[in-house]
């Protein structure tokens, strides 16, 4: 999925505003009734296919044969032009002879003029009269003097004559009271076409229905954190106020009821050319998994002009594996002044180990006022080992409510031996939701001695989905005996990915099995358990001691070879178990020599019993003085039975050597 977009298709800037003038000036004049234009005999039907020039020379023939309706018509001609001059005897003239659209329009010249209250008598006059955009303009007159009951009067008479801009102008008022008929007139110039309203209609019923409660079904918004460079997604404090924010995309859920409502209206305003109305319908879809379709709105949206929506369709294009033309997005955005694009432009040089640039842009958006920026600043200066420039940026986005920020900051003090300093820090982050703070608190406490906040901050971290603190409270309610408790915990952390956790669980659930009868000759070899299953997934990890364990059954079940990889793993990784036990497979294969070997490994890492079989090998072969000196190892580092051992076999290889 591939987004195009070409510069020249962008809106000149002082083209746009003149036409946002011009077009300001056309909602407010008033056209000449059909019915009314008449030249002489001749209808003007076929107006339409007439050429301007055309029109206007006929309008002028005719306004000066007294035509009311040509006076009328040619003035508003002129005045839509500009020509101001040459509108106002026209228009002064129709208005004399009690035209209601010339009275209206009359009044346009002059608010154009700056004659504001000679304009408002001329709108009076065509209200009055029944001029739905006089009304308005009137309405609009006195809210702009303060005079909101006037305001409203006038707006409401232009409102119920179905003038959109007219009701679009009474809602604004009305919201602004706070009065709860806003959104019937909001209705009615949407319905009218009014892209501002559409607009501001499908926000009200989107909060409507976001802000209430929907249920146990009822979701949220969340979005990822810019974390180290080289992660560039969407700001914590959410990607557009006032959107929807795109989430991780799932399974496509149709919206119901005023939300299916809302985002039609964003539809409507959106086709209608209204960017901020694409910019959130891109974001709705985008969060319903319709990527091509979101990216379709965010495009048109940044074309128009704006940056948020630039941003946005940088990140998807990003994510469908295009990060040229996002680079080109994001530079767009990040240049009218959006800090989330200066960010991923940020992430995104770091990540290819552009510093220097990655440096500006997160300098960049930190101006904009991006506090990811600062935060991502402190890690590419703690990844250059400048710690005080990255304590100076971890600061500045801590003080501003970054929560990750204000861990990185304690972690930082902490290492520096300021534990105290830390600590508030670790607090904050905690409070304001931050994981790994409350996981750091968890250690922070421990290392005190103090077991039991250790363990409040552990289950709060546990709770939010951290792996290791999960570890942590299994280990404690392994230690205070509640294994149910215990097992919960350890299932939540091995399914995280702590090998640990894995081979803890493996060891409960070993615990409970029952001991395994006598082999039976020619039965079937038994499914692996669910504790082998555990211990398997953290050998697999590296645990050495899961290792060990999934050897040993391996060699309860006869299947040796299984049983020497294992056990060779754990060795050659440092086990001294590991190593004592292949040198027992060995030995029994009849590899005496590689045994000992193994054993000499383990017992040099304080195997006492690894010491005793070579003692003994020792022994076997004759060498006295030998296996006198791994006796003498192999009871200095015990247990006790091995010790009992070793001591009757040296005194028995001593009278072997004195006898």
């Amino acid at each position: 999925m591939v987004f195009m977009g070409d510069r020249a298709t962008l809106l000149e800037t002082g083209r746009f505003v003149q036409r946002h003038a011009r077009n300001a000036a056309d909602e407010i004049i008033e056209a000449v009734g059909v019915a009314d234009v008449v030249l002489g005999t001749t209808a003007v039907a076929d107006a339409d296919t007439e050429n301007e020039t055309e029109t206007e020379a006929r309008h002028r023939r005719a306004a000066e044969r007294g035509d009311l309706a040509s006076m009328s018509a040619l003035g508003a001609m002129l005045l839509r032009r500009g020509d101001l001059d040459g509108a106002e005897p026209h228009l002064r003239a129709a208005t004399a002879e009690g035209d209601r659209a010339a009275a209206n329009n009359l009044g346009v010249l002059l608010h154009q003029r700056g004659y504001a209250d000679e304009a408002a008598g001329w709108w009076r006059v065509a209200a009055v009269a029944g001029s739905a955009p006089a009304a308005h303009a009137l309405g609009r007159h006195h809210r702009e003097r303060g005079d909101e009951p006037a305001a409203e009067y006038w707006l409401r008479q232009a409102a119920e004559q179905g003038h959109a801009l007219g009701a679009y102008a009474l809602a604004d008022l009305l919201e602004h009271r706070g009065d709860v008929g806003a959104e019937r007139w909001l209705r009615a110039a949407a319905e009218q076409g009014h892209r501002e309203a559409a607009y501001r209609l499908a926000m009200a019923l989107e909060r409507r229905a976001t802000d209430t409660p929907r249920g146990p079904h009822a979701t949220g918004t969340r979005l990822p954190v810019p974390g180290a460079a080289g992660n560039a997604a969407r700001s914590a404090a959410g990607v557009f106020p006032g959107v929807l924010p795109a989430g991780p995309a799932g399974p496509a859920v149709e919206p119901v009821g005023e939300l299916a409502e809302a985002e039609q209206w964003f539809r409507q305003a959106a086709a209608r050319g209204h960017r901020r109305a694409a910019l959130h319908l891109g974001a709705i879809l985008e969060q319903r998994g319709e990527l091509k379709e979101a990216g379709r709105w965010y495009l048109s949206s940044a074309k128009e002009g704006e940056a948020r929506a630039a941003c946005a369709l940088g990140f998807l294009l990003r994510d469908a594996g295009d990060e040229e033309s996002a680079a080109v997005w994001w530079l767009r955005a990040a240049q009218d002044g959006d800090g989330n694009a200066a960010n991923a432009l940020g992430a995104l040089h770091a990540a290819r180990g552009e510093q220097q640039t990655a440096e500006r842009w997160y300098r960049a958006a930190t101006d904009a006022g991006d506090v990811n920026g600062a935060y991502n600043l402190g890690l590419l200066c703690a990844a250059q080992d400048r710690i005080p420039q990255a304590e100076q940026w971890y600061r500045r986005a801590a003080y501003a409510g970054h929560r990750e920020a204000a861990n990185a900051l304690a972690v930082l003090l902490l290492q520096a031996g300021d534990a105290n300093g830390a600590e508030p820090w670790f607090s904050k982050a905690a409070e304001a939701g931050s994981v790994d703070a409350a996981f750091n608190l968890g250690i922070l406490h421990a290392g005190r001695g103090d077991d039991r906040t250790a363990l409040v901050w552990y289950e709060r971290a546990a709770a939010a989905g951290h792996t290791e603190a999960a570890l942590q409270v299994g280990i404690a309610a392994l230690r205070d005996g509640d294994e149910l408790t215990a097992e919960r915990h350890l299932r939540c952390a091995a399914g995280g990915g702590s090998a640990e956790a894995a081979f803890r669980l493996a060891s409960v659930l070993d615990a409970r099995r029952p001991e395994p009868g006598p082999a039976v000759l020619g039965a079937s070899r038994e499914e692996k358990s669910e504790c082998e299953e555990w211990y398997e997934r953290a050998a697999r990890q590296g645990h050495r001691r899961a290792q060990v364990r999934v050897g040993m059954l391996a060699a309860a079940r006869g299947d040796l070879a299984e049983a020497d990889r294992w056990y060779r793993e754990a060795a050659e990784a440092g086990s001294r178990n590991g190593a004592f036990n292949l040198g027992l497979l060995l030995a029994r294969e009849g590899s005496e020599r590689e045994a000992s070997l193994w054993w000499t490994r383990a017992a040099r890492a304080g195997h006492g019993r690894a010491a005793l079989r070579l003692a003994l090998l020792a022994a076997r072969r004759g060498e006295l003085t030998e296996g006198r000196r791994w006796c003498a190892h192999a009871v200095e580092l015990g247990p006790a039975e091995v010790a009992e051992r070793a001591a009757r076999l040296s005194e028995a290889l001593h009278q072997e050597l004195t006898a």
